[in-house]
C-alpha cells in the first residue's frame, strides 16, 4: 500500500519534530527532510503536501536557509509555521523585518476571515507565539487571514496557489485550535486520506520483510525493551529463521537480565551474551557521554558479530531504532542532540549481509500500538522506556563497579517506590542518577563525603517534548529516606524539575 505523505522540511526550530507527530496523529504519514532537499527529490517524494518548520533564523539574512522558489510553484500545497511563514512570504515579495518587540508565549488570535484553513475556529482563541520578526506586507494575491494583538499578520494565505502561513505554532498544545487547523490543511486543502494506522503498517511491513528475508538467517539484539521487543515480534511473524541475542552489558537495572530471560526465553530463539566485565573495561576512564555511548554502540555490534560467527551465517541484523533516535542523532541537516547506539558507533565494514531496522519511521507511541496489533503481553508493550546504554548514561562521569552499584540500588528503590504509590501507569519514565557531584552530609554522627542523587520522573506521549512529573512529597520523602539510609556512597538526593525542551529526558 502507497501511503499519502506529508512532506516536513526543517529549518532548525525547537518543536519541529512535534509537528511531524502531530501531523502522524492525524493519521497522516509524514517525514522530516532537510531545508535544503533539491526540488526533484521532492518531486520523487511525491508529497500531497508541504510544511515548512520553524527556524532561529531571520529570512532577510543573506545567508539563512531557504528553499528553492520552485518548491512553491509545484501546485503542491504549503503550509509555512513561524519561520516557514516568513520565508513564503520573503521569498514571493513580501517583506519580514525586525519587531520593536518580540512575541512569546500565549496571545489572542483574532480570525479576520473564514477560509477551508480556519474553518471550524471561533473568531478569537488562545495561540502560542515565539518571534521577533514580522511579515510587514504580503505578496501579491495573498491575504491576511488572522492576527494578534502584536502581530498583524498572525495567518495568511493565497487559495488559488494553496499557500498558507501561520506565525504562531499549531503544534503545541498551547495553541487551542491548532490541531483543528493542521487538520484543515491536511484534509482540506491537501486532501489527504488518513491512511497511516498502526494495523496497516504491520500488514505492509511483514509482507516487505518476508520477502526481504526470505531464506536468510536473521539476527536481532533484544534488550529487553519496548523497541526491540517489537521488532522482534515484527520480524518474528515475517520469518522463522529468527536468533534473537540478548547482550547483557552489566549497565542493566537490579534483576533486568533475569526478568528477560523469563519472558523471552519462551517465545523466541534467545542467546544470552554475558559481557558486563567487557563493556566496563571498555569505558574505564572515559567520562564523556558521547564516548561512552559511541563505544557501547561499537562494542554491541562486535558481540554480535561474534555471537553470528559462532551460531553460522547471518545474513540480517535487526535494530530496534526508532524515528526519535535517528533525529536525535541528526538525521539529514537536524543538529546532534545525543548519539544513539542503534544509529551510531557503526563500524565502517559491518559483517552482515543488510542491517535492517523496521521500526525506523515510527515515534514510541506508534511503536507500543504496534506491540499491541501484533498481540505482545501489555507488560511489554507498556513497558517504561530504558536506553540502549543503559545505566551508563545515569551516571555522570567514569563508569566503575561501585557507582555503578550505587545507581542499580537508588533506581530499584525509586521503581519499588513508585509501584507502592501506584504512579508507575501515569508516569512516562521515572530512574535515578549518580550525578558527578559528591556534598558533605553526616550519617550516623559521622561526616561523610558522597554521591549526590538525582531523580527523574516525567510525563509524555512521545519523548519528543516532556513535562516534570509533580510526584506527591510524601513518596519522594520515602525515596530519599530509603536511599541515603539503604544505598551505599549516597548521602544526598535532588528532584529534577526540567521539562524537555530545554533539557532532553536521559541526563547524557
Amino acid at each position: 500500500m502507497q501511503h499519502q505523505k506529508i512532506l516536513v522540511l526543517d529549518f532548525g526550530g525547537q518543536y519541529n519534530q512535534l509537528i511531524a507527530r502531530r501531523v502522524r496523529d492525524l493519521k497522516v504519514f509524514c517525514d522530516l527532510k532537510p531545508y535544503d532537499m533539491p526540488v526533484e527529490k521532492i518531486r520523487e517524494y511525491a508529497p500531497v503536501g508541504i510544511i515548512f518548520t520553524g527556524g532561529p533564523n531571520s529570512v532577510y539574512e543573506a545567508h539563512a536557509p531557504r528553499v528553492e522558489r520552485e518548491v512553491l510553484s509545484l501546485g503542491i500545497p504549503v503550509l509555512g509555521i513561524c519561520y516557514g511563514a516568513q520565508l513564503i512570504a520573503h521569498m514571493l515579495g513580501g517583506t519580514v523585518e525586525h519587531a520593536e518587540a518580540g512575541e512569546y508565549g500565549k496571545c489572542t488570535l483574532s480570525i479576520k476571515k473564514g477560509t477551508p484553513m480556519s474553518e471550524g475556529v471561533p473568531k478569537e482563541s488562545v495561540c502560542w507565539m515565539s518571534h521577533t520578526d514580522r511579515i510587514v506586507s504580503l505578496p501579491a494575491g495573498f491575504e491576511t487571514l488572522a492576527s494578534t494583538a502584536g502581530c498583524p499578520v498572525a495567518m495568511y494565505g493565497c487559495e488559488e496557489k494553496k499557500l498558507y502561513g501561520i506565525q504562531f505554532h499549531p503544534e503545541v498544545v498551547h495553541s487551542e485550535y491548532g490541531t483543528k487547523l493542521l487538520e484543515n490543511f491536511l484534509f482540506g486543502i491537501c486532501g489527504a486520506r488518513g491512511d497511516w494506522t498502526m494495523e496497516s503498517f504491520v500488514q505492509d511491513e511483514v509482507a516487505l520483510l518476508r520477502e526481504k528475508l526470505k531464506g536468510g538467517k536473521v539476527l536481532l539484539a533484544l534488550s529487553g525493551g519496548v523497541d526491540s521487543a517489537v521488532a522482534a515480534a515484527l520480524v518474528h511473524r515475517a520469518t522463522s529463521q529468527l536468533t534473537c541475542v540478548f547482550v547483557d552489558h552489566g549497565l542493566l537495572r537490579k534483576g533486568e537480565a533475569e526478568e528477560v530471560e523469563r519472558i523471552f526465553g519462551g517465545m523466541v530463539n534467545l542467546v544470552k551474551v554475558d559481557a558486563g566485565a567487557r563493556f566496563l573495561q571498555k569505558l574505564q576512564g572515559v567520562t564523556d557521554p558521547e564516548k561512552k555511548r559511541k563505544i557501547i554502540g561499537a562494542e554491541f555490534i562486535k558481540v554480535f558479530e561474534e555471537v553470528a560467527k559462532s551460531i553460522g551465517r547471518v545474513d540480517f541484523l535487526v535494530q530496534g531504532t526508532i524515528y526519535p533516535d535517528v533525529i536525535e542523532s541528526g538525521k539529514g541537516g537536524s543538529a546532534v542532540i545525543k548519539s544513539h547506539h542503534n544509529v551510531g558507533g557503526l563500524p565502517e565494514v559491518v559483517d552482515f549481509k543488510e542491517i535492517i531496522e523496521p521500526l525506523r519511521d515510527l515515534f514510541k507511541d506508534e511503536v507500543r500500538e504496534v506491540g499491541t496489533e501484533l498481540g505482545l503481553p501489555d507488560a511489554i508493550v507498556h513497558r517504561q522506556p530504558f536506553p540502549g546504554p543503559g545505566l551508563a548514561v545515569r551516571i555522570m562521569g567514569e563508569v566503575t563497579p561501585e557507582r555503578l552499584k550505587t545507581a542499580r540500588d537508588a533506581d530499584a528503590i525509586f521503581r519499588e517506590e513508585m509501584e507502592r504509590a501506584g504512579l508507575t501507569r501515569e508516569i512516562w519514565q521515572y530512574f535515578a542518577v549518580v550525578t558527578d557531584s559528591k556534598t558533605v552530609g553526616v550519617q550516623g554522627d559521622f561526616r561523610t563525603y558522597e554521591e549526590v542523587i538525582a531523580l527523574r520522573a516525567i510525563l509524555s506521549v512521545d519523548a519528543m517534548t516532556a513535562d516534570w512529573a509533580r510526584i506527591p512529597y510524601d513518596v519522594l520523602e520515602r525515596v530519599s529516606c530509603r536511599i541515603t539510609s539503604e544505598v551505599a556512597h549516597a548521602n544526598r538526593v535532588v528532584y529534577d524539575i526540567t521539562s524537555k525542551p530545554p533539557a532532553t529526558i536521559e541526563w547524557e
